[in-house]
Parts: structure tokens; C-alpha cells; sequence
């Protein structure tokens, strides 16, 4: 057994050419948002080349950038782990998050209230309903991609390119940390989608307003509440 953790195919050869520094560093973000490498977990240069058929060179920079961006430790004599976030990072970053969706996010919810049209609607509301399978076959996996789509395609009326890549950015940490109280938060999390949308269906602004600041108060707990336990 690998000490990634990983089974056999489940990380794909990358094809060449191309910039392969970038593409280890994507696969391996991947890889660690998703917790198919999960935090604590050693990374060893040599098993991660195997794995992605490269050699040592662009997994070693790609560690150091992640190392930089805070994703991985370099432990001096021991190698590279995945970073385990402290309750404190959470909530600063949580805090961070609903401070964006105040002015993103939330504005994006009043602006797909005001803009959205029936297929912006219809595409949410198949959303809704994958993430509503997902949480009913407790495929906590497919929950967190869903969750993360969703919050997306909210974006997508706003037409601000600069806050949509502001969000993107942040809501990929966020998806790190909402992986373990993805199945805590399960159907009332999609529940508060759900009222989100109709809301966006009604053309009530300040309720799509409101309904996503407190859906992203509500997970902020969450994950305070299940770090505590």
C-alpha cells in the first residue's frame, strides 16, 4: 500500500506536453480539496511521480507552491504533509467567506433574483436535485462537488468576472473545509438551496439576500460545532 493513501488509477497519468508543474500542482490541489489525500497525510515525491507517470521534479515544485498557499507543510528532515487546519484557520476563513458573500455571494443571490431567466433556474434546480440524491445515497463526496457547483451557478448572473474568480478562489479552500460536516449539514444544507431558488424563482431580492447570508452563517457553525465535539 502506497503511503498516499491512494488506490491503484485512481490518480490519472498525465499526458504529455505541456506545462507539467501546473498540472501536477492542479492535480494535486484536487487530489487534497476533495480529501482524496486527506490532512496529516505524507506526500512522498517519489510514490506521487509513480502515481502522475512524471518525474520527481514537477511534484517537488508543485509541493512547494502548494507549501506556500498553505495546502502542504515541509517539515524539514521529514517531507511534505497535507495541512491540518486548526479550528482557528476555519473560522477565520469561514468568517472570510461569509464577509465575501455579504458582497458577492449575497449580491449575486439578489442579482439572480433580479437577472436569472427559466434556464438559469432550471440549471439550479437540477443541481438541487443531484445534491438531493447525494445526501439520500450518503455520497458525502458528490455532496460537497454539488455544493460547491451550486454555489458556482449563483454566481453566473452577477457578470462581475473579478468577483466570480474572488469566490472561486475562496470557495476551493471552503470546499476543503465543508467536507467534514458535509454529511452534519446533509439535507437541511439543500433544504436552504432549495428556499434560495425559490426565491430567485419569485424575484424577492432581499429575501435570495438574506436566505444565502444565513446559509453561510449556518455552515460556519457547523464546522466550529463539529471541530468542538
Amino acid at each position: 500500500m502506497l503511503s498516499t493513501g491512494l488506490p491503484q488509477g485512481a490518480v490519472p497519468k498525465l499526458e504529455r506536453p505541456g506545462p507539467l508543474r501546473d498540472r501536477v500542482y492542479e492535480t494535486l490541489l484536487e487530489l487534497i480539496t476533495t480529501r482524496a489525500l486527506r490532512p496529516g497525510r505524507h506526500l512522498v515525491e517519489s510514490e506521487l511521480a509513480g502515481h502522475l507517470g512524471v518525474s520527481r521534479q514537477p511534484v517537488r515544485e508543485a509541493l512547494q507552491r502548494l507549501n506556500t498557499e498553505g495546502w502542504v507543510d515541509l517539515r524539514p528532515a521529514q517531507g511534505a504533509f497535507v495541512h491540518e487546519p486548526t479550528e482557528q484557520e476555519a473560522d477565520q476563513l469561514l468568517t472570510v467567506r461569509t464577509l465575501l458573500e455579504a458582497e458577492a455571494e449575497a449580491e449575486a443571490a439578489r442579482l439572480a433574483a433580479l437577472n436569472a431567466d427559466s434556464a438559469g433556474i432550471e440549471a439550479l434546480e437540477e443541481i438541487l436535485a443531484l445534491g438531493l440524491e447525494a445526501v439520500a445515497s450518503d455520497d458525502v463526496d458528490a455532496a460537497v462537488v454539488l455544493n460547491a457547483r451550486f454555489h458556482t451557478k449563483i454566481m453566473d448572473p452577477a457578470g462581475n468576472a473579478v468577483l466570480a474568480e474572488l469566490a472561486a478562489q475562496v470557495g476551493r479552500r471552503v470546499r476543503w473545509y465543508h467536507a467534514p460536516v458535509a454529511r452534519q449539514r446533509g439535507g437541511q444544507s439543500w433544504a436552504e438551496h432549495r428556499d434560495l431558488i425559490a426565491a430567485v424563482a419569485a424575484r424577492d431580492e432581499r429575501l435570495a439576500e438574506r436566505l444565502m447570508r444565513e446559509h453561510t452563517e449556518r455552515t460556519r457553525r457547523s464546522y466550529l460545532a463539529q471541530a468542538k465535539s
